[in-house]
């Protein structure tokens, strides 16, 4: 069985006590589940869930539960309304910006600290692309990369996380000060990389691929991607807790773009709700990605910022309290428009 959280309200105030709910502590409220994955889909109010029985008990649980602010040294990582991921790529041929901080470290913890100041409450940092095609990077050449500015970003206060499969080099971006794992393979490419997550403690995003061993963008034929996408990851979140991660500090990421159709990318991006029934925080990464060319006229990366914007909006109306974008000042703007309006709905 399979919840999704629907019927989102402005007021919960107007409604009778328990039947809306809170999801996850953050600034949206519902009032009914779509239940799939044991029979025929069906809405069901949330004043009713109980019925459902065991499974549907422990999915309610996960979604009401706040998600408590992740303890990053001396800096805090609140989950309690959406933030901003800023990617900071140093690497020659990513998608959107590569070579634009190529072998200078200082110009590119500048420009780090930048998106920092524009409101990016995290910097990404990766060293390697993960687009369809990309070659694969030298773990050393690509420490070599990060943590120089993984160094010049924590020491300048920044909270920072490093975007990489590869142990060795989440091993020397956490020894630069590097606060965060963000893994596109989930700590599978590479066997050690749970590993170095266990002893760290550091947090780790876990994203989903079809084939993260191989690159991550294998095409499959999925009959319901939602829910294939979020039992996916609901297995793997297990097996990353039962190795010792604490589930407070596990993110997951539906993985825009990696191995799926663009039917499937809308169909994640409108389940979004879903995966808050992991009872973990939520990233987002769908900035500048291919498929706002393809609903767009095949707009190139660099004019995909309007669509980038309305996709960060969509996760922050579903909840998601990580939002990865290349274009903080303008996704931070909308986000304090949308916050503003949230705020005002909620007093009435």
């Amino acid at each position: 069985m399979r919840l999704r959280p629907v019927h989102f309200v402005d007021a919960p105030f107007a409604y009778p006590d328990g039947a809306v709910a809170r999801l996850a502590g953050g600034l949206q409220w519902y009032a009914a589940y779509e239940v799939s994955g044991d029979g025929p889909r069906r809405v069901v109010p949330v004043g009713e869930v109980a019925a459902l029985g065991e499974r549907a008990a422990l999915l309610h649980a996960r979604f009401t539960s706040p998600r408590a602010p992740l303890a990053l040294g001396e800096r805090v990582l609140r989950l309690d309304q959406p933030q901003v991921a800023a990617i900071l790529n140093v690497t020659p041929d990513s998608f959107s910006d590569g070579g634009a901080h190529r072998d200078d470290p200082a110009a590119a913890a500048a420009a780090g600290m930048a998106m920092a100041g524009a409101g990016a409450a995290l910097i990404d940092v990766g060293g390697e692309s993960t687009r369809p095609g990309a070659a694969l990077v030298w773990e050393e050449d690509e420490a070599r990369r990060v943590a120089p500015v993984i160094e010049r970003l924590a020491r300048a206060g920044a909270l920072v996380s490093v975007d990489t499969r590869k142990a060795p080099v989440m091993e020397a971006a956490l020894a630069a000060g590097a606060a965060m794992v963000n893994d596109v393979a989930a700590l599978l490419w590479d066997e050690r990389a749970l590993e170095v997550v266990v002893r760290s403690g550091a947090p780790v995003i876990l994203m989903h691929s079809p084939d993260p061993t191989a690159g991550g963008h294998g095409r499959v034929i999925y009959d319901d991607v939602v829910g294939e996408v979020f039992d996916w990851l609901e297995a793997r979140v297990a097996a990353v807790v039962a190795a010792g991660v604490d589930r407070t500090r596990v993110i997951v990421d539906p993985g825009i773009g990696f191995g799926k159709s663009l039917a499937d990318n809308l169909a994640l991006l409108n389940g979004l709700a879903m995966f808050h029934g992991l009872g973990c925080a939520v990233m987002l990464g769908a900035s500048r990605k291919r498929l706002i060319g393809a609903l767009s006229n095949e707009a190139p990366v660099e004019q995909r910022l309007g669509g980038s914007v309305a996709l960060a909006l969509r996760g922050a109306g579903a909840g998601v309290q990580l939002l990865r974008v290349h274009d903080v000042a303008e996704t931070v703007q909308a986000l304090r428009v949308w916050r503003g309006l949230r705020d005002r709905a909620l007093v009435g």
